[in-house]
């Protein structure tokens, strides 16, 4: 039998299941969770160390219609400039709350589009961030930058503010793919771009690309790649696009028999892959790409691989604070989301409290699947006795889920007494191997094709 057919078999191009960018998915999140949980959870940082801050730019110049986040279009600066201002005071409310000498191990800035900030608010935005709390020793500060929404001034200000990695969203060079998801941005604009940000000093450069998208085929995946490849950026993902218009209204407007089938989507990412591996990148999990000088690549070597919301990383700080509108943050002990709509998270701001809208104080099973659930996204490992003595796993239920698991995909795992290992000819059945270690209700409706 062909691995494809065992691979459709198993189900792989039907399911439909998280990303698991967190566990318990978003989904989970329960909007009874205590609203003084959140500032609790700040005050309870250990003085003296390092967290990640993630501020939340919700505003694009236009609406792309591919997108499924949380974002409102705008022509004018002035809702932007406000919302700055309500930043400013959330800021304050978390200084009041956070310990002394907490320092930043890192700093990001995504949306929306962040860059449609002015290049002085830029700065101001900046300065106050670090006067609560600065870059820790080796940490990094990043931003999302749009290459139709960026100009000289603001990249200076991004620059002087101390940016260490800049992230450029490309999805597809092709201009009729392009035109089909409403995203006009040519490969000389990004170059330009690139080349702008490296001028300034700006040494690590990411970027994501998408497939699965409307009339895209392999030639055409092949020509985006090989273009991207030119710019040589640092870190690449390589995102499969979710189609889900009864989720996100925009996308509604991109045809869906314009949309290759699941078996060609697996060939559009097995074309991208081999391109990017062919360049000298090492695959990162499931679909991310990095130098070997990268810190992405060093962390996945040395088994210190993590996921959060933003995909893979190297950071391994306990916590992640995410401020502005729907922004959502991770503690020890779960997690919690501000209020997702503009107005409202702006209301409990300007009221002199957090927007705390949903969340999910962890169980002790939520510890070791989340974990098991992450070694397998990162490493397509997970080791029993890790689960067991770190992270307190029942024994018994570990053993049975791994039998289970094993039994289900057959060659495309191995058990041994301590581990569950992927295959690499499995490794596209990730996301559906980490689904037997949650527990959770899945509503298939809420996430996206598993290849």
């Amino acid at each position: 039998m062909s691995q494809l057919k065992q691979l459709s078999e198993l189900g792989l191009f039907d399911a439909r299941v998280p990303r698991y960018t967190s566990y318990p998915t978003a989904p989970q999140f329960s909007p009874d969770f205590p609203q003084t949980s959140f500032a609790r959870w700040i005050k309870d940082i250990q003085p003296g160390s390092a967290i990640s801050l993630y501020l939340h730019v919700p505003f694009c110049r236009r609406l792309c219609w591919f997108c499924a986040c949380r974002t409102q279009g705008t022509q004018s600066d002035g809702p932007v400039r406000a919302y700055a201002e309500t930043l400013h005071k959330e800021l304050e409310h978390f200084r009041a709350h956070l310990p002394e000498g907490v320092t930043l191990s890192r700093l990001h800035w995504g949306g929306g589009t962040p860059t449609m900030l002015p290049a002085a608010e830029m700065r101001r935005l900046a300065a106050h961030v670090f006067d609560i709390a600065p870059l820790a020793e080796g940490g990094e500060f990043s931003v999302e930058i749009d290459p139709n929404e960026i100009d000289e001034p603001r990249l200076d200000a991004l620059a002087e503010a101390g940016l260490t990695r800049a992230s450029i969203g490309v999805q597809d060079f092709d201009p009729e793919i392009q035109g089909i998801i409403g995203r006009d941005q040519s490969f000389e604009i990004t170059k330009t771009t690139a080349d702008a940000i490296r001028a300034r000093g700006i040494k690590s450069l990411n970027a994501d690309i998408l497939y699965g998208l409307p009339n895209q085929t392999q030639r055409r995946m092949s020509d985006s790649v090989q273009k991207l490849l030119s710019l040589s950026p640092d870190r690449i993902a390589l995102y499969g696009y979710a189609h889900v218009p009864w989720m996100a209204r925009r996308q509604q407007m991109i045809p869906s028999d314009t949309l290759p089938r699941p078996e060609e989507r697996l060939d559009l990412f097995e074309t991208a892959r081999e391109l990017l591996m062919w360049d000298g990148y090492d695959e990162i999990g499931i679909d991310h790409f990095a130098r070997p000088h990268d810190g992405l690549s060093i962390a996945a070597a040395q088994g210190k691989l993590r996921r959060n919301f933003q995909g893979y990383t190297d950071d391994l700080s306990p916590v992640l604070v995410g401020l502005g509108a729907s922004s959502i943050s991770y503690f020890p002990q779960g997690f919690a989301q501000n209020a997702p709509a503009t107005a409202q998270w702006k209301k409990a701001i300007e009221g002199g409290h957090f927007s705390t809208a949903r969340g999910h104080a962890f169980t002790p099973d939520d510890i070791w699947r989340g974990r098991a659930i992450e070694a397998l996204m990162c490493d397509f490992r997970l080791s029993r006795s890790e689960l067991v003595n770190d992270y307190a796993a029942d024994g018994s239920t570990l053993d049975r889920l791994m039998e289970k698991t094993a039994k289900r995909f057959g060659g495309f795992v191995k058990l041994t007494a301590d581990a569950l290992e992927i295959r690499p000819e499995g490794r596209p059945l990730t996301r559906m191997i980490a689904t037997m270690f949650d527990e959770y209700a899945m509503d298939k409706a809420g996430h996206s094709s598993a290849v």
